[in-house]
């Protein structure tokens, strides 16, 4: 009896045991199109254990009968299903029309979407982090209506960014927030650690940043480890670059022609060295490095549960230049983790790091500008000198800079963010949260000017390059720290119909910066300065001569305290209301300015949820509009009411006499100054309908900009003042289609359009005008805009000069210039200069195509601009210098009717150097920005580790631009009020690239 009942228990156990570890799978599908949904999270609800569905909606766990699992997903409404004896189990999930609008990251908090009355955009971490791009706004080309990125192929470089326009004379730069922290770049950030960015750009969303909202705000957040997962993720790839877009030069025989017919047209003699020179180097070919490489390998680690959730991030990136010996080496981390103390009490850590070996940056100005007559070496193999006559007074042997000059510089940058909160929930619907950021900045470096020999044909010697008699050394070191305090009180409440979140809040800014720099050079007539990096420093002994030691250092500090207030109001979740309002108190200003208020105001009706609606095909409608008052703290120096002093006129005083000198004030002082001031508004719908598969919105925005803080020079006298101001206006434009052929092929198309009208309402005074390089801005005219004369043509001959205008501009003779009288006196005078060239697009655009059969998926951008000018500042004979010719100057006029646009040969006279749109190139283009092809594996188990995700993808870069411009690429920043100016310096390159992710 007692060996029955054993027996029994045993039994007993045996089968509760099996109950309680039982495998249960299945996939999750969508109601509405019974399509697999991948990434649906599976939790056995109030326990850590959870697994995510695969790319084809199948997932597999283990639970014991009577648990509940809980399926969920962002847009999806979460299911619960409760275990008894079954093992398969394949769930449908319905689409929650209520979490369509997201929730999105905002200033000081989040907020969903549909309770917004502005323009926010949402971008998923995974569009930037399998591009081979070290920043991570560069893969936002294209992607957001009204974001402009221009991105250059310089290794580590930042893309030139304007949200909305070019609003200020000082700075276009967008304020950077990550994870709450104010930043002015990101480059710290690896792409690979980013879970989303938004970005803000109309008012409603923008006032609550006060004096740095302006420009616009680009939010990103970091990833954070999700509750009930262990997720660990490891992604690598490599990719190779090739130069595009090489201009088309002159080559040796071409040269010589042109150069010849020039010296005789110039009445000088032959050029008697050809003997020496019979070489025919394309010189952009000898300084490119075409294949080189891109690295990048990232570890994510994840884990998570109910009181703590960490999160992990490391990435390894390596760039090589397309230009030789250009490197960058950067190792990133990323730490976040988050405990829950109580039901009530959490607080957290984060911390961000990157080591940098920054790249010695060339450019390919002088490899267009050399002649294709000298060879980089001579037969013993030393570098050649370019020919005396021919540019060799001007630029260097482009090869031994890239080689000699390059590798002799060592740059690093050390940067830390990080910050630490506590949030603290009371009485029901309060949350206080306190936030204490900082970040360290050191970039530092040192470098070897050498003496490196080449030989000069025309003497037949060995001399120094650039007639260097002692080599140097330099050094530099710049530190900026940051330190953020965030107090902030948060009420959310739902009562009845109505709800409302509102935000109180203080938070002050403090920023430091100093820079040291010096060089010293060698000893003269001791031995030069080793060429050894443990020689390169400032106090090198015995090689450097101390008298000739210099050094320099700069330092300012700053300091904003902000009062800040929002709510968030909505009646029925259809009339929307959304307030904020912030004062800013800066030191850089005086007492009597230095309290500046900014506010806005928006309002939504969500059209789409009455009942004269309820039977429309329209499934969601939301109608939109925004006002309010921005600022701008960017200016050009700091502190511009208090000027420094610098070397006035110096006087003979004392007995012995001695000189003396005076200090001057750098300019008058000025009392009442106050940051720029943005008055912005726009108005717009958002649409979704054919049951959600097409979306629809559009945007009208205005920002006026006035009270500009300027620097005017008038005479004598100098001073800052708030004067001018500009306008931008425009329409954005953004749509999608997403839809199913059958269970296996998906697709979807999105586009988007935005236009720009850039107008510069007034400068300071009736008449003023700003002239920087080829730009002048004056009232009137788009900001920056190409100024010079219009060329109608070349005189073909003396009768045709004497039945034209006659010009007051220098001599002239048929071949030269037929510049156009605009003003209708009868001659042509300086008068007759006008706008030529507008930088700023007509309008920019994108469109993304994604298609997806079973297991394979494919990525198509295109993006570009349209309607701006460029200026092409080389290879236009704006020099009296003697360079090398574009191949175009093939077709230059030799006499009647033989050109009519390419100039004759000349160096003698400048007629034809003066700005004109002879300089003037269409800056539209349209670019394949990025094509992917993708393979996601099945969900497998290799040796007891479940691999949850596997991706196999090749991805281009840059395949293809359309274009009309003759340099590299279309694309050009620069200031505000000098961009889209082509110096011809460097390529955007086709990056081809193969990469994989794998998780488990």
């Amino acid at each position: 009896m007692k060996t029955k009942i054993i027996l029994l228990l045993l039994f007993l156990v045996s089968v509760s045991s099996f109950a309680q570890n039982m495998i249960v799978s299945g996939t999750v599908t969508g109601s509405e199109d019974n399509m697999p949904i991948p990434g649906v999270n599976v939790i056995v609800k109030g326990t850590s254990r959870g697994v995510s569905t695969d790319f084809d909606g199948n997932y597999s766990i283990q639970v014991s009968e009577g648990e509940i699992l809980e399926f969920s997903s962002l847009g999806l409404k979460t299911k619960l299903i409760t275990i008894s004896n079954q093992t398969i189990i394949n769930i449908a999930l319905d689409t929650d029309i209520e979490s369509l609008g997201e929730v999105v990251v905002v200033g000081y908090g989040t907020a969903k979407k549909r309770d917004l009355a502005g323009s926010i955009v949402r971008v998923e971490g995974d569009i930037v982090a399998d591009k081979p791009n070290a920043n991570p706004v560069a893969s936002l080309q294209g992607r957001v209506a009204g974001l402009s990125v221009v991105n250059s192929g310089q290794p580590g470089q930042e893309p030139d960014i304007r949200i909305r326009g070019t609003v200020s004379r000082n700075q276009t730069k967008p304020l950077y927030v990550v994870d709450g922290i104010f930043s002015e770049d990101i480059s710290y950030i690896n792409p690979n650690d980013i879970d989303s960015i938004e970005l803000l750009k109309d008012p409603s969303s923008l006032a609550i940043f006060g004096v740095r909202g302006a420009n616009g705000v680009i939010l990103v957040t970091t990833k954070k480890a999700k509750e009930g997962k262990l997720n660990i993720t490891f992604s690598a790839s490599t990719g190779f670059k090739n130069i595009t877009g090489e201009p088309d030069m002159a080559d040796a025989n071409l040269f010589k022609t042109l150069y010849d017919e020039r010296l005789d047209n110039d009445g000088s003699a032959p050029y008697g060295f050809y003997n020496l020179f019979n070489g025919n180097t394309n010189w952009v070919d000898e300084i490119t490095n075409n294949g080189a490489t891109v690295r990048n390998a990232n570890l994510s680690i994840q884990s998570g549960n109910e009181s703590n959730k960490m999160s992990v991030g490391l990435g390894y990136l390596e760039e090589e230049g397309i230009i030789k010996n250009e490197k960058l080496q950067k190792v990133t981390f990323n730490i976040n983790d988050e405990v829950k103390i109580s039901d009530n009490i959490k607080v957290g850590i984060g911390i961000s790091g990157v080591k940098s070996d920054l790249p010695n940056l060339g450019n390919y100005v002088s490899s267009l500008n050399a002649t294709p007559i000298v060879s980089p070496f001579n037969s013993e193999g030393i570098y050649n000198q370019l020919p005396i006559a021919i540019g060799g007074a001007q630029i260097g042997n482009p090869l031994l800079v890239v080689n000699e000059r390059l590798p002799k510089n060592i740059n690093n940058s050390y940067r830390f963010v990080g910050n630490i909160f506590a949030e603290f929930k009371f009485l029901k619907d309060f949350t206080f949260r306190t936030a204490y950021s900082g970040n360290y900045d050191n970039t530092k470096g040192r470098g070897y000017s050498p003496l490196t020999p080449v030989y000069v044909a025309e003497s037949d010697e060995i001399a120094n390059y650039s007639g260097q008699i002692l080599s140097s050394v330099y050094q530099y070191n710049n530190i900026k720290q940051d330190f953020q305090q965030d107090y902030l009180l948060t009420y959310t409440k739902e009562f009845g119909d109505h709800g409302i979140t509102a935000l109180l809040g203080y938070t002050t800014f403090q920023e430091y910066f100093e820079n040291i720099n010096g060089s010293v050079k060698q000893l003269a007539g001791g031995d030069p300065i080793p060429n050894d990096p443990r020689f390169w420093y400032l106090n090198v002994f015995p090689f450097g001569d101390p008298d000739t030691r210099i050094s320099n250092s700069e330092q300012w500090d700053r300091a904003t305290t902000s009062g800040l207030f929002r709510v968030l109001y909505n009646y029925k979740r259809k009339y929307i209301l959304n307030g904020s309002f912030r004062r800013d108190a800066s030191s850089e200003l005086p007492k009597e300015t230095r309290g500046q208020n900014f506010w806005s105001l928006g309002a939504a009706w969500e059209v789409s949820k009455e009942k004269f609606m309820e039977n429309s095909s329209i499934n969601y409608l939301k109608i939109k509009g925004s006002y309010g008052e921005l600022g701008n703290q960017y200016n050009a120096v700091h502190y511009p009411y208090l000027p420094n002093y610098q070397l006035g006129a110096s006087a003979v005083l004392g007995n012995p006499q001695s000189v003396i000198p005076a200090y001057v004030l750098a300019y008058r002082n000025t009392d009442n100054l106050k940051w720029e001031t943005i008055t912005s508004y726009e108005a717009g719908i958002e649409m979704a309908t054919f049951d959600n598969r097409l979306e629809f919105e559009a945007t009208y925005y205005n920002k006026l900009t006035k009270d500009l803080l300027v620097f005017v020079s008038s005479g004598s006298d100098q001073f800052y003042t708030n004067a001018g101001e500009i306008e931008n206006r425009g329409f954005e434009f953004t749509s999608s289609w997403n839809d199913n052929i059958g269970p296996d092929f998906k697709y979807s198309i999105s586009g988007n359009l935005a236009t720009i009208k850039n107008t510069v309402n007034s400068v300071f005074e009736p008449g003023f005008e700003v002239f920087s390089g080829p730009t002048r801005t004056r009232a009137g005219d788009p900001i920056g805009s190409f100024y010079g004369y219009i060329v109608d043509g070349l005189y073909q001959s003396n009768l045709d000069i004497a039945a034209s205008p006659p010009s007051a501009l220098g001599a002239y003779t048929p071949g030269d210039f037929k510049y156009r009288d605009v003003n209708g006196d009868g001659e042509i005078t300086p008068d007759d200069r006008t706008v030529i060239g507008n930088p700023t697009p007509d309008f920019t655009y994108g469109i993304s195509t994604n298609l997806s059969y079973k297991n394979f998926s494919l990525d198509i951008d295109v993006q570009g601009v349209y309607g701006n000018e460029i200026w092409r500042n080389w290879g236009n004979g704006s020099t009296f210098a003697q360079f090398n010719y574009r191949a175009v100057r093939e077709n230059r006029w030799i006499g009647a009717g033989t050109s009519n646009w390419e100039p004759r040969l000349t160096e003698a006279s400048g007629y034809n150097k003066l700005n004109s749109t002879y300089n003037i190139e269409d800056g539209s283009y349209v670019r394949i920005r990025n094509i992917q092809l993708a393979y996601n594996f099945k969900r497998m188990s290799i040796k007891s580790i479940d691999f949850t995700n596997m991706r196999l993808y090749i991805n281009a870069q840059n395949l293809y631009t359309w274009k009309h411009n003759s340099g590299f690429t279309p694309e050009a920043g620069g200031s505000p009020i000098e961009f889209s100016i082509d110096n011809g310096g460097y390529p955007l390159p086709m990056v081809t690239s193969l990469g994989f992710s794998v998780s488990f």
